[in-house]
């Protein structure tokens, strides 16, 4: 599913224009952006939390030369799902 899928099915059940409604969408994905730029983490209860997460630095193997390499550490944007949510997807896949 696309940004403009989602505007779409939204534009559908609101009644809103779809310009409009991808005004709203940029505008809710430019807020969670900006939170998570802050290390602010985001939660949408019963969905699941937008957080920035430290990866600490590490050593792995450069596959073709196979010298070992320093991996800096990193900051990595993640979505957590809540468990409302995860039962939810799981029943789905697993009554299908």
């Amino acid at each position: 599913m696309t940004k403009a899928d989602i505007v779409e099915r939204i534009a559908a059940g609101t009644g809103l224009t779809k310009l409009e409604t991808e005004a709203v969408v940029n505008g809710f994905i430019h807020t969670v952006k900006d939170a998570m730029l802050h290390n602010e983490r985001v939660d949408l209860r019963g969905f699941g939390c937008f957080l920035v997460q430290e990866r600490a630095p590490r050593s792995a193997r450069n596959p073709r030369t196979n010298q070992p390499i320093a991996v800096p550490a990193s900051a990595v944007p993640v979505f957590k799902p809540s468990k409302e949510f995860r039962k939810q997807v799981d029943l789905r896949v697993n009554n299908s």
